[in-house]
């Protein structure tokens, strides 16, 4: 667990121990920001994600019953704070989940995708701000050694806050 991105980043450079998962502590959560995207994937991406098998080099794009898994047209990142940081970090949101929660949330708002994202914002903001609230971040190949922040959120954790009582009752 890192209370410092500064001190992770330096360790993902560090040769022979380049890491590339961990855990991170902000220090204070700042914002959430929601960019619009693309909202279709890139040709090449498309091949790529029309085969049945991560170990299945051959394109099936004739398979009709093989469904593309949709885009999402946004894209989330947190502004935070970590030890020893001047000015907020951005870290783009990579977590399955987030796109889950967009998906949940336009089929509530049926296709309203300025209240959708409202109700992501409320989520990762309003509620996850109120919680002891760690990130779950990890590095891509192409970005690990060139990027000067290799790192990218893919999970949020919160503890359950436990009541101490029932802890000394069972």
């Amino acid at each position: 667990m890192f209370g410092s991105m500064d001190e992770l980043i330096k360790l993902a450079k560090t040769p022979h121990v380049w890491k590339s998962l961990a855990t991170v502590k902000p220090k204070e959560l700042i914002r959430l920001e929601i960019k619009e995207d693309e909202r279709e994937w890139p040709p090449k991406y498309r091949a790529e994600l029309r085969q049945l098998s991560l170990f299945d080099n051959t394109s099936r794009s004739s398979d009709q019953n093989h469904q593309i898994i949709r885009k999402l047209p946004y894209k989330y990142y947190y502004h935070f704070l970590t030890e020893g940081d001047q000015k907020p970090r951005r870290m783009m949101i990579g977590d399955w989940e987030i796109g889950a929660l967009y998906w949940n949330c336009l089929a509530q708002t049926e296709g309203d995708e300025y209240a959708a994202n409202k109700l992501v914002r409320q989520k990762y903001e309003d509620e996850f701000f109120e919680k002891d609230l760690y990130l779950f971040v990890g590095t891509t190949l192409a970005n690990h050694i060139q990027a000067r922040n290799p790192f990218m959120i893919i999970g949020v954790f919160y503890p359950p806050v436990m009541n101490q009582l029932s802890l000394l009752s069972y």
